[in-house]
């Protein structure tokens, strides 16, 4: 038994399996991007950002979780920029409190290196009383 169709519902079901080979090809959801974002996420976590750098942190985090909920809805566009923007938040996090750290050090180094020179000073000064 042979069909036969008429010219517009040919053109329908080409329509039709046109629609469902795009639906089928697009892109596939970001799941490297989020996780390379998990990935600078603990990493900043594990620098010491939710101390020196809760608000980067808490930024990153957030977009992360949007990410991961678009990622979900099969947006792939909004999950894959979100997941990006989420790994340079939890870079940023990470570099804060790597800064933060830093110039505590610094701080305590300066102040040791003046106790230092006090103390050399103190030391270096004749004595007032003569000696007898």
């Amino acid at each position: 038994m042979r069909f036969k169709f008429s010219p517009v519902a040919k053109a329908a079901i080409g329509i039709a399996l046109f629609a469902a080979a795009a639906g089928c090809a697009t892109s596939p959801v970001p799941d490297e991007k989020i996780a390379v974002a998990k990935a600078a996420l603990q990493n900043a976590e594990q620098s010491g950002a939710p101390e020196l750098a809760p608000l980067e942190l808490a930024q990153a985090r957030d977009k992360l979780a949007r990410a991961e909920k678009a990622a979900a809805d099969h947006d792939a566009q909004p999950a894959t920029q979100l997941a990006e923007q989420a790994n340079v938040d939890a870079q940023l996090a990470a570099a804060t409190a790597q800064e933060k750290r830093s110039h505590k050090a610094a701080m305590e180094f300066d102040a040791s290196l003046q106790a230092l020179r006090q103390e050399t000073l103190r030391n270096s000064q004749p004595n007032s009383q003569p000696a007898q």
